[in-house]
């Protein structure tokens, strides 16, 4: 394929692409949704066009370049959506990384990333063929599997966050258990120790107490917000934290001991997965030593009298 002939290909399927980008967009061939179909009988005071508001609230950082990628990134995340690709597990999760982002602002950020992948790998794959280093199945192939991985890529920063936070979470909750603690033992009350405890710290247990306070605040019983800060942070220590603060409340039971006894547990879960990952690291240690270290030795120390023996010979 000639230079010409690679370029004529590239202009063609721009050229297809944006045509059909602009006939599927038409109004005849858009499917209005039911609130664009309600919203004008629901309106009963603003009248004025919809082109003259102001701009909605943006789901990608890129900012122009979204008003001309976002109605393929709606489709996009519709058609994802109705593939059942989990949305509610999503959404659990980006609360468990702490991120205030919804299911669909997670999935346009997916799509972006398969998207960048796919065009940098298109590139070189173009690239390589055209100068013959390559087939066109395994440009096909690395295209395909560049796409994939740029998709996916997201989805593992996501859950690298999340361990993350569970961490610091994990790292946060002795201190503060101790500073509840204090607090009951001086006659607040559960609610009161939160939040003491909530305006006093800082990090992410302490934004998980605030939002349950103001889930609380709102109206919601100050169990069932607990219980949701437990289902959000789903952490086997926080959920017994609060299995503890629920039973205090709910019975009257004493609250102080059991929260130093639970910071206890924390400091020594936290002992052991220590002196677990210096086990780990001695036995790596020993990898390099016996393989690379020890076998150098030998040599250093044989090499001087066979060389001495065969000089000898």
């Amino acid at each position: 394929m000639s230079g010409i002939t690679a370029a004529a290909v590239l202009t063609g399927s721009l050229l297809g692409v944006g045509l059909w980008i602009a006939f599927v967009r038409l109004p005849l061939m858009r499917r209005a949704t039911f609130t664009q179909r309600v919203a004008p009988q629901l309106r009963s005071v603003d009248r004025g066009s919809r082109l003259l508001h102001g701009e909605p609230a943006s789901v990608t950082p890129f900012g122009p370049l979204e008003h001309i990628i976002r109605p393929l990134l709606d489709d996009a995340v519709g058609a994802l959506s109705r593939l059942n690709l989990g949305n509610a597990t999503l959404a659990r999760r980006l609360a468990q990384a702490g991120s205030n982002k919804s299911a669909v602002d997670f999935r346009a950020e997916q799509l972006l990333c398969a998207g960048g992948s796919f065009a940098v790998a298109a590139l070189g794959a173009a690239a390589a063929a055209l100068s013959g280093r390559t087939t066109a199945v395994f440009a096909l192939l690395m295209v395909v599997a560049a796409t994939v991985a740029g998709f996916m890529a997201r989805d593992y920063l996501l859950g690298a966050a999340i361990a993350r936070r569970k961490q610091r979470i994990l790292g946060e909750f002795p201190s503060v258990a101790d500073m509840m603690a204090l607090a009951v033992g001086a006659g607040e009350t559960a609610a009161g120790a939160l939040d003491r405890t909530a305006r006093v710290s800082k990090g992410d247990l302490a934004g998980e107490f605030e939002k349950v306070l103001a889930h609380a605040r709102s109206g919601a019983p100050l169990v069932e917000a607990l219980q949701a800060m437990a289902d959000r942070v789903d952490l086997a220590p926080i959920t017994r934290f609060v299995d503890g603060l629920i039973v205090a409340i709910e019975r009257g039971t004493p609250l102080s001991d059991v929260l130093r006894a639970q910071a206890q547990d924390v400091r020594d879960l936290a002992k052991r997965e220590l002196m677990e990952a210096a086990g780990k690291k001695e036995i790596g240690m020993m990898v390099p030593l016996v393989f690379g270290v020890l076998p150098l030795t030998v040599v250093f120390a044989v090499y001087p009298g066979v060389a001495a023996i065969t000089l000898g010979f």
